[in-house]
């Protein structure tokens, strides 16, 4: 065998293994199994996870095979086929082998044999003359069988679907019926491991396996766009070896430069980190070379020795094709600026405001249900003109005596940009004690001043004096080999360091806003423009055509069409009809021309205002009057508290005032002038922690237009209503007794604070109902250590409410990069599975989707030859989807500006039976008029204001919301409704807590 082609796999015996492994380590490894039966003449029938070579003992019966002893274990490791299979409950079969490490990886699918080997192709670019021909034709892209009959483990629940999800795939963690045929199983993730001469492991996982059969078919076929442009891998592979320095070399730099005397023999490209090699080129199984060192020169031997030969779409090979793409954005002139590249020369300037906008792009390659793909973003960077001394400066001027005092609130945290390298900085702390004056160590351990190093390296001269300097502390890192820590700080000089991104105070002026959405909010006509400029740039560099070549690498020269799916959205139900949206998805008309679900009447509530807003109160107050009848609500005449000015003191006394004279208050209304998040943060602190009650503050600005007074009017209403606790709409939930739970993190930006987790719970059938918690978690945290507690609080009110628990619960978490998907499967989600055992007999079906809102991907609608935005309710769940996981991309909401920006939805684990169109479905009847499920939005916005009202505090306990009085024996009145409105949203809901 030729171990520099991949292996001939066509008379490979093999067998099914219905289930999906991620990785496979060269040892055995024992963790959690997550695959289903081996295909056997007796298979085992109960709620077997899978087989194992022992390791530790089984964690219930298994099946003895002779003469080897089960051992306890739940494994994840290579599944071997027995020679005989006895029938008994067993949580998987023991084979005799040695002991396998521990860990988690997954076991390998190998094919049947005889049977064809599975394949995907990438749809293939098509030109905008052939697009309408795409809604005849099926997207290339083969589907695997349906999988077996399952048993499910949750026997009596009513599940009677032949399929399920969990983790992405077919059911797993269940039991299987004996397998009819070959086509009656599913392909898990292909991995063989050859073993070649001199002990090489070949690994070609990547080439055959087949994605999982997550395409949905419910919807109208559209043709839609997208940002990825597929790449084609030339080489017959990648070749991965081990390098080995005699005596050893502490150094990675003398490393790097060992390895650089010695390109006649490696070639001009290779990717190194200090032990590993990556090469496009086959060398000797083995060689050996020899340098010297130069700081003692002592002979060094260097031992190459080949490890793997990999596939050229590995995923091994990802990162180092990126590095590759940074490479040929750098040849066409783009200048890198933090993760992303930018064009200074074509920089847009916005004199009026001291802006310049810079055009750029974020591009990577990744691994793709269809292949390879480079993602391309089109994105801006928006730098000022002023330098940190100019705004220093400034605020100088403004606040002499508390000038350090403004200076550290207005710059710390900020992201300055050092034109001279074009690098980003964080600011942590400004140094007041030192100057360019103060002198620092280079690298070879001379001293210099700031002043002479800028102007020696850069040119530069500095002309302030004394000047503070600023200071940004990396976070640490290692070198490459993890056996160094990279500590230390970076000074900045102000006057070399300028401001990037939007002030505040730009961001709430309306015509600023506008004039940088010119340059910023580009067009899908426009986004696509930008991006075929950029195919162009690299196809007619012949430098950047030989660096990918060098490579193998092709990237495509046309924009990625394939075919899509709309989704019907559901009827909105009010008290007495109902409606279906619009185009738009919008039906602020429709809920205020009949009456809300349920009402409750306001008897006793006060608005508070200043003096110089008596008469805009006046008209509010008149307003309500009349716009309260058609939506059913009874409203009484306010307690009217007028204030002699506007400071925060006298509106919490005021307000604290009232609510001690009248303590069967319902409602506080405050009115204030302009944008204070201090007076806001007051109000709130008070109304929802020291004396519960709802509060709604209004901007005096938002009510002083006339015209718009009665829209503007019934929308508050609306928020009252369910903050008082009635309920707006709702939708025909299609599944009965199921919890709705929406888990999200908000993270302080000036890292001084705690982290807190929003958790939010539906409480009964309609979803209009919420139990709602805080947990406080160390800064910058992300996985959730208490979730457990939440989820139990939440189980226990669903109980009081309904004298049941849920039968189903769905969670939507937010927040969670790729990198942690698999944290959050190992970490968060046994969480939640070990609250059940606290009831008993008790098994739900459990449906953990996390959501990502903050993706690359892009899509655009194609239409009379030339691209738009998706219409709401697009869904793509194929060729950019994952490999590994469950996952699809959905437009819920109606974009008047930009282009259309998918929400990204992973199903981690699906006990429930819930097939792709029924995962789509649902989602999309709970993202109505917005971006992301309405119940992460209440998570989301539940952690925010938590988070602003005890910015103040630097130790908090975890605590549930504070309950109001009771209106319901086990169910008390909510903290606040949480309402958000803008381009893309407008919805209110209730949040309950309990005692």
């Amino acid at each position: 065998m030729d171990p520099s082609k991949p292996p001939d796999l066509s008379d490979l015996t093999s067998v099914h293994w219905p289930g999906r492994g991620r990785r496979l380590q060269p040892e055995l490894a024992v963790g959690l199994s997550r695959g289903l039966l081996l295909t056997t003449e007796g298979p085992g029938i109960g709620r077997a996870r899978g087989f194992l070579t022992p390791g530790d003992n089984f964690q219930g019966q298994a099946v003895p095979l002779a003469p080897a002893e089960p051992v306890v274990a739940r494994g994840r490791g290579l599944l071997v086929q027995p020679d005989d299979l006895g029938v008994r409950r067993a949580s998987g079969l023991a084979f005799p082998a040695t002991r396998p490490k521990l860990g988690v990886s997954r076991g390998a699918v190998l094919e049947a044999q005889h049977e064809p080997k599975p394949s995907f192709k990438m749809t293939p670019p098509v030109s905008a003359g052939d697009a309408s021909t795409l809604l005849e034709k099926e997207v290339s892209m083969e589907t695997h069988g349906q999988g077996s009959t399952l048993v499910s483990m949750f026997r009596g629940m009513g599940i009677e679907s032949m399929t399920s999800c969990r983790r992405g795939n077919q059911t797993l963690g269940l039991s299987i019926k004996p397998c009819q045929s070959a086509r009656d199983t599913s392909y898990g993730l292909l991995m063989v491991i050859c073993k070649l001469s001199n002990e090489i492991f070949v690994h070609f996982h990547s080439l055959f396996s087949e994605p999982l059969n997550k395409a949905g078919s419910k919807g109208a076929p559209v043709v839609i766009g997208s940002n990825h442009i597929p790449i084609r891998c030339k080489n017959e592979a990648v070749y991965q070896y081990h390098v080995t320095f005699t005596p050893n070399v502490e150094s990675m730099g003398m490393r790097f430069g060992m390895m650089k005397d010695h390109r006649s023999t490696t070639g001009e490209v290779v990717a190194f980190d200090g032990s590993i090699l990556y090469l496009p080129v086959k060398l000797k199984d083995e060689i050996v070379l020899k340098s010297l060192r130069r700081t003692d020169n002592e002979e060094i031997e260097i031992k190459i020795q080949m490890t793997k030969i990999l596939p050229p779409n590995s995923d091994l090979c990802i990162p180092f094709y990126n590095v590759v793409l940074r490479r040929v954005m750098k040849i066409i002139g783009l200048k890198l600026v933090g993760r992303n590249h930018y064009d200074p020369e074509t920089a847009v300037i916005v004199e009026k405001h001291r802006l310049q906008v810079w055009p750029g792009y974020s591009t990577a390659i990744k691994h793709t249900d269809g292949g390879l793909c480079m993602s391309v973003d089109v994105t801006h960077k928006i730098l000022r003109n002023d330098s940190v001394l100019d705004v220093m400066n400034t605020l100088y001027q403004q606040s002499k005596e508390n000038f350090q005092d403004e200076c550290t609130k207005e710059l710390v945290g900020s992201i300055v940009i050092t034109r001279y390298n074009n690098r980003t900085y964080r600011i942590d702390a400004i140094e007041w004690n030192k100057s360019p004056k103060d002198t620092f160590t280079l690298m070879d351990g001379t001293k210099t001043t700031f002043l002479e190093y800028y102007s020696k390296n850069y040119g530069i001269t500095i002309k302030e004096m004394n000047q503070p300097l600023l200071k940004h502390q990396p976070k640490e890192r290692s070198k490459p080999g993890g056996k160094q820590i990279i500590t230390g700080e970076i000074l900045l000089v102000p006057e070399l360091s300028f401001m990037t991104g939007i002030p505040d105070k730009m961001r709430k002026d309306f015509r600023v806003m506008k004039d940088l959405t010119m340059h910023i909010n580009v067009s899908s006509e426009q986004h696509t423009f930008s991006i075929k400029q950029l195919l162009k740039k690299i196809s007619g560099c012949s430098e950047s055509l030989k660096e990918l070549d060098q490579w193998g690498l092709e990237i495509g020269s046309e924009i990625l069409m394939i075919k899509g799916r709309t989704l019907p959205f559901e009827t909105i139900c009010l008290q007495t009809s109902s409606f279906t949206a619009g185009a738009d998805v919008s039906w602020s008309r429709e809920i205020v021309r009949d009456l809300s679900i349920s009402s409750v009447p306001l008897n006793i509530w006060a608005i508070v205002y200043p003096r110089r807003c008596a008469d805009q109160a006046e008209d509010l107050v008149s307003t309500f009057n009349k716009v309260a009848g058609p939506i059913g609500i009874r409203l009484e005449r306010p307690v009217r508290v007028e204030l002699r000015d506007d400071r925060t003191e006298t509106y919490v006394k005021s307000i604290h005032n009232q609510l001690t004279s009248e303590p069967n208050l319902q409602l506080v209304v405050c009115i204030m002038v302009g944008n204070r998040d201090d007076l806001y943060s007051a109000i709130k602190k008070l109304c929802c922690v020291k004396s519960p009650i709802p509060s709604q503050a209004i901007n005096v600005r938002t009510i002083s237009q006339q015209q718009k007074l009665r829209s503007v009017a019934q929308k508050i209403l609306l928020q009252v209503n369910s903050k008082l606790g009635g309920e707006l709409w709702t939708v025909n939930v299609p599944l009965k007794n199921m919890m709705v739970v929406g888990v999200d993190v908000h993270h302080d930006t000036s890292k001084s604070h705690q982290s807190v987790m929003g958790f939010v719970a539906s409480v009964n059938s309609s979803l209009t109902r919420w139990y709602s918690r805080v947990i406080f978690q160390a800064p910058t945290e992300e996985l959730i250590s208490r979730l457990r507690v939440c989820l139990l609080a939440a189980l226990q009110k669903y109980y009081e409410v309904n004298h049941n628990l849920p039968e189903k619960i769905v969670v939507y978490r937010d927040g969670v990069s790729d990198g942690q998907l698999k944290m959050v499967e190992q970490y968060e989600i046994p969480q939640l599975i070990k609250c059940f055992e606290k009831f008993p007999d008790y098994e739900p079906k459990l449906v953990f989707i996390v959501v990502q809102k903050r993706i690359s991907t892009t899509l655009y609608s194609w239409a009379a030859n030339s691209f738009g935005t998706p219409p709401p309710g697009t869904v793509l769940d194929h060729t950019l989807t994952q490999r590994d996981w469950m996952d699809f991309y959905l437009i819920a909401h109606h974009t008047r500006q930009g282009c259309g920006l998918p929400t990204h939805y992973i199903s981690l684990y699906n006990t429930a039976n819930l097939t792709p169109d029924h995962l789509q479905s649902f989602v999309l009847f709970q993202a109505d008029l917005q971006d992301v499920p309405s119940v992460l939005e209440l998570a989301r916005n539940h952690s925010c204001s938590r988070s602003m009202q005890i910015r103040s505090q630097t130790r908090l306990p975890s605590w549930p919301v504070p309950a109001l009085r009771a209106i319901h024996p086990a169910v008390r009145q909510a903290l606040f409704s949480l309402s958000c409105s803008n381009n893309k949203k407008k919805f209110s809901f209730l949040l309950l807590s309990y005692t």
